[in-house]
């Protein structure tokens, strides 16, 4: 059968909008090359103009100009045509592209919308809402276990924040009065022994007689005034 009716051949796939592009590119090119070698040649045939006199070899030179600047034309438009036709499918394929991201954008979308949904089924709003409860529970017992541990034992319950403050200034006062030429405070500093003779007024004693009276009367062994010879004869 095949020898019959032949073998199907396959189809070439349809170009894509990539490959009509750089096809038409190419001969957008190759079009650009021709317009650049009928400028060259214009530029000369111009050059030969100015240097002819008029007559019959400057309109020969003139026509030969006006075939080669109307090919330029032709060119310049045909270029024109392929330009435009580069533009129209890069369009096309700007757009192809823009429907393919967005084809991505929307599987990715789908992908994390199943992977979020099944993750909120793990995770209520009520649990949250314990959870958050539980903690400010436990927070509130360890600030009154804090404020308990941290009482003093020996301090009462009755002291009067004023009567505090008045001491604390009263304090401060001394403080302020006390002599400064030792550096020490008053209330550190040794305690002096009591002057009685300044604190009774009494008199001092005479220093001349009772100096020499002190010098006659002699002390016995116990301490006592010594009796005088005379007085023992007798």
């Amino acid at each position: 059968m095949k020898r019959v009716f032949g073998v199907k051949k396959d189809k070439e796939p349809p170009p894509s909008v990539h490959d009509a592009s750089d096809r038409i590119n190419k001969r957008g090119d190759s079009v650009e090359e021709k317009i650049k070698k009928l400028d060259v040649e214009l530029t000369r045939y111009k050059e030969q103009i100015k240097k002819t006199r008029p007559g019959p070899a400057q309109e020969a030179i003139k026509a030969r100009a006006m075939r080669v600047l109307k090919q330029k034309r032709m060119y310049e438009g045909q270029r024109d045509m392929l330009y435009n036709q580069t533009f129209n499918l890069d369009q096309v394929a700007f757009a192809a592209e823009g429907i393919k991201d967005a084809q991505q954008t929307m599987s990715a979308l789908k992908s994390a919308n199943k992977e979020l949904k099944g993750m909120m089924k793990t995770v209520k709003i009520q649990d949250i809402d314990n959870l958050q409860d539980e903690m400010m529970d436990l927070m509130d017992v360890s600030n009154e276990i804090q404020e308990t541990l941290g009482r003093s034992y020996s301090v009462p319950d009755d002291i009067d924040e004023e009567d505090l403050m008045g001491e604390l200034d009263a304090l401060e006062a001394d403080m302020g009065m006390e002599s400064e030429a030792d550096g020490v405070p008053s209330y550190l500093q040794p305690d002096k022994e009591p002057d009685l003779d300044a604190e009774l007024n009494l008199p001092s004693a005479p220093m001349g007689h009772a100096a020499g009276r002190s010098n006659v009367h002699a002390e016995d062994e116990l301490g006592l005034p010594a009796v005088p010879r005379a007085s023992l004869r007798d």
